[in-house]
């Protein structure tokens, strides 16, 4: 039996984001926010994960004329806002000593370029960081998790525009002097590498309003490059607010392997992984590599820069990097030939030696280790596992209860190579499994792609209860927990 090393004092808990939890899109001043957007497509492939992200102006214009719920199902989540008592009560049973969390910006700035703040926005949070304290439970408080007001989408250019810095600025200042006192550990942009998979909903560009696709990439580029000045601003004031916090970058890790040993396919795996560490490599090294400084120069795009954000991203790096962690890729240079897979995140080569699951998704717990083993040894910071998860349909038995061994499996699978990572010396500061209680998909808008340890009675259609339940895993996440990590049997 090997040997238990997760730490003393680690950090183990779940992780939720406000537009797919707190519902309440319309109440107590929030303004609309991208998130109220993205509307249910059950005609379109759950696999087909372009097509689920994308969003147009035609399609913003209808969001905005439809004062309903009915296709929004964001705007409805899981009444998180009004539940939030009884939910973090379940989480505090679990055990939990973190929860990672989001601030829906448009709660505090309903459009984004208000003067002054929303109070009832303010005391909401205040409100839940007390909660979450009073019970033993560290807020992980992420500031931008696909939650940007959609007023500065229609009347700005998303994160194009430069005044969404001087916005997002703003935003942390107000929140970081509230909650300085309720809240040790800060993450800034969620998965700021979603840019391309996502640009609509990251980064507010509606790529339609570019004449042709290099146009609407350099945009994106040009609203990465803000939200990394942004990045580097809000780790500025977190410390001047609270030198004892801590201040976070968040990344989608993509661990991606050569279909074989053939030279072409190693180098297209290194590529690929080399791209995937561009964000945090500057946000943790404070300088953009050279390779992409010479992809801009040959593709003719000029990323406009105030003369100072250089020196600021190199001033302003993060104390620790925190990640996603959901799938493996596989890239061959006959990928053309290959069978494809794939998730709201990437599409790749399917692996033979890796099961799916109904969503595209290919199970890969040796690929976390992997993964975290990578990352220290490039960054030598503190890491953290702030997403982890696998979706499911799971279906109440005769007796109403949910049985649902497969998420213990997926998840004992994966605590077992953490193990091994931190056998390896891996400077880990905690995991909080993605979902941990049922919320609506960020990429289907469904409910029915579950996957908390606690079932909440709602459909893809907002019908049902809404009551919470224990499910089979609840109980022995408990144990883990109460074991550090030791019990996972």
């Amino acid at each position: 039996m090997t040997k238990n090393y997760f730490p003393e004092g680690f950090l183990w808990g779940g992780a939720i984001a406000a537009n797919q939890a707190e519902g309440a899109w319309d109440i107590e001043g929030k303004g609309l926010s991208v998130a109220d957007v993205a509307r249910f497509k059950p005609d379109v492939s759950v696999k087909d994960y372009q097509q689920q992200w994308h969003v147009d102006e035609q399609s913003i214009a209808a969001a905005i004329a439809e004062k309903g719920t009915a296709n929004y199902a964001k705007r409805r989540g899981i009444d998180f806002y009004n539940r939030y008592e009884e939910d973090i009560a379940l989480f505090k049973e679990m055990g939990f000593n973190v929860l990672r969390v989001s601030i829906a910006w448009t709660r505090i700035f309903p459009n984004g370029d208000e003067d002054q703040p929303n109070e009832a926005g303010l005391d909401y949070y205040r409100a839940l960081f007390t909660e979450l304290r009073d019970n033993g439970i560290e807020p992980l408080v992420t500031l931008s998790h696909y939650e940007m007001p959609l007023h500065l989408v229609t009347h700005y250019q998303g994160w194009v525009s430069r005044e969404v810095v001087d916005f997002f600025a703003k935003f942390c200042r107000v929140v970081f002097e509230e909650y300085k006192s309720l809240v040790t550990y800060w993450l800034t942009f969620n998965e700021i590498d979603s840019v391309f998979r996502h640009p609509f909903t990251t980064v507010g560009v509606v790529e339609e309003r570019y004449p042709d696709k290099a146009s609407a990439e350099a945009a994106i580029y040009q609203a990465l490059h803000h939200q990394f000045v942004a990045s580097a601003l809000a780790t500025k004031y977190c410390r001047k607010s609270n030198p004892q916090v801590q201040i976070g970058a968040m990344v989608t890790k993509l661990m991606t392997y050569p279909e074989n040993c053939h030279p072409e396919n190693v180098a297209l795996a290194e590529k690929a992984n080399r791209e995937n560490h561009l964000y945090s490599d500057v946000q943790v090294w404070g300088a953009y590599p050279q390779w992409i400084l010479n992809e801009w120069k040959e593709k003719g795009i000029e990323i406009q820069m105030e003369n100072w954000d250089l020196a600021t991203i190199k001033l302003y790096t993060v104390d620790f990097l925190s990640f996603s962690y959901y799938m493996s890729l596989v890239v061959s240079k006959d990928a053309d030939q290959r069978e494809k897979v794939s998730g709201n995140i990437a599409t790749g080569v399917k692996n033979p030696y890796l099961p799916m699951t109904e969503w595209g998704w290919q199970v890969d717990p040796i690929g976390l280790r992997t993964s975290l083993i990578s990352l220290y040894d490039r960054y030598r910071l503190p890491l953290f596992v702030v997403e982890n998860g696998i979706g499911a349909i799971d279906t109440p038995d005769a007796h109403g209860e949910i049985n649902d061994q497969y998420r213990i499996d997926y998840f004992k699978a994966h605590f077992e190579q953490i193990n091994l990572a931190l056998k390896e010396g891996v400077d880990l500061m905690g995991y909080t499994s993605w979902g941990c209680i049922d919320i609506v998909s960020a990429s289907t808008s469904q409910m029915s792609k579950r996957y908390g340890f606690i079932y909440v009675d709602a459909d893809d259609y907002g019908q049902g209860t809404y009551n919470r339940k224990k499910k089979k895993s609840f109980a022995w996440y408990q144990k883990v927990i109460a074991s550090n990590g030791a019990d996972l049997d």
